[in-house]
């Protein structure tokens, strides 16, 4: 069995794949500084869910906090008895387009300086192997009809976008001086249980089972690539094996327009939406679409769910934990 460290193991992504990585025998050293850029509580629900598993350590630490990162690294690696981790995860982020114009600073501490903590750790260990989260934000309004790993990426829409790809950059800098492994994970709008409370899914979701209206910026034109958050967690476990440095899209595979997202939510409730119309938000993109086969050919992955299976997922869930999930400040927020 393997041992990893894992960063934002609080998060959406994180905790399925600290989830699945513990199912499979493996022990995962976990931090993440629970902040509050969205409710708390929906982290300590997901920290909940890993806290039965034996083999699952963590420390509530930020990936800019260097001193105690470092502490938590190497007293993991002592308490193991092994000079490195098979795979170092970093998941941990700052995520979110719009809130990135507002405060663009923790965009950069997290995202960047965060990510060179981890490869600094990574480089004095020889924990060869790092994964890296990006995302499709990086390809930003790009003409392409489907978004390709080696397509320009030179044009972000966003300093969220921009974080990203310096993130991206800094990793090939390890790869080339130092010899680390990376694969750099492109993630395309994932979704599912216990999702992201400011993502259009579970708000959706929430504001269609309550009779509240939804708030729909633009026209619902936009498009985007759906994926399950067990498909990307499935997808990152793949990606741990040998590649030198590589880019991954994992992604759904198809795309559908905001208004198809909301009719096919609608229909699974069985109500009708009520939708209050406001302005596109210039640093939302138009559309997304990955080509996912580069992560098929190397890494023999594929999504596969469908998305109309994964929102009937996310509402049954929504529904069994609606007491207090309903309250979440993040699904209210304007």
């Amino acid at each position: 069995m393997s041992i990893y460290f894992l960063t934002g193991c609080a998060g959406f992504i994180a905790s399925n794949v600290a989830r699945q990585l513990l199912q499979a025998g493996h022990t995962v050293f976990g931090v993440d500084d629970r902040n509050d850029a969205y409710d708390v509580a929906l982290k300590d629900w997901r920290l909940d869910q890993l806290a039965s598993f034996e083999r699952f350590h963590f420390q509530p630490i930020d990936v800019t906090d260097r001193p105690k990162l470092n502490a938590f690294f190497h007293d993991a690696l002592k308490a193991e008895k092994r000079p490195n981790f098979d795979a170092c995860i970093h998941l941990a982020a700052r995520a979110g387009v719009r809130y990135s114009t507002q405060n663009p600073w923790v965009y950069i501490e997290t995202n960047v300086t965060g990510t060179l903590n981890l490869l600094e750790l990574c480089r004095e260990t020889q924990t060869t192997k790092f994964c890296m989260a990006s995302s499709s934000s990086v390809y930003g309004n790009s003409t392409e009809e489907i978004f390709r790993e080696d397509q320009r990426t030179d044009a972000p829409c966003s300093p969220y976008a921009a974080s990203k790809k310096a993130g991206e950059a800094l990793a090939y800098s390890y790869t080339h001086l130092f010899g680390l492994d990376c694969s750099i994970l492109r993630f395309f709008t994932v979704y599912g249980p216990a999702g992201r409370p400011d993502m259009s899914i579970l708000r959706f979701v929430h504001a269609i089972a309550e009779g509240k209206p939804i708030r729909l910026y633009g026209d619902g034109s936009a498009e985007r690539d759906f994926t399950y958050c067990d498909d990307i967690a499935r997808g990152v476990i793949a990606s741990l094996k040998p590649v030198g440095y590589e880019i991954f899209n994992l992604g759904g595979n198809q795309t559908f327009s905001v208004r198809q997202l909301i009719e096919i939510i609608a229909g699974q409730i069985g109500t009708e939406p009520k939708i209050e119309r406001f302005p596109a938000h210039p640093a939302d993109v138009q559309r997304t679409h990955a080509d996912i086969s580069k992560a098929g050919r190397l890494l023999g992955w594929k999504p596969e769910w469908t998305l109309h299976d994964g929102i009937a997922q996310t509402i049954a869930w929504y529904k069994e934990n609606r007491k207090w999930v309903k309250k979440l400040k993040s699904l209210r927020a304007e």
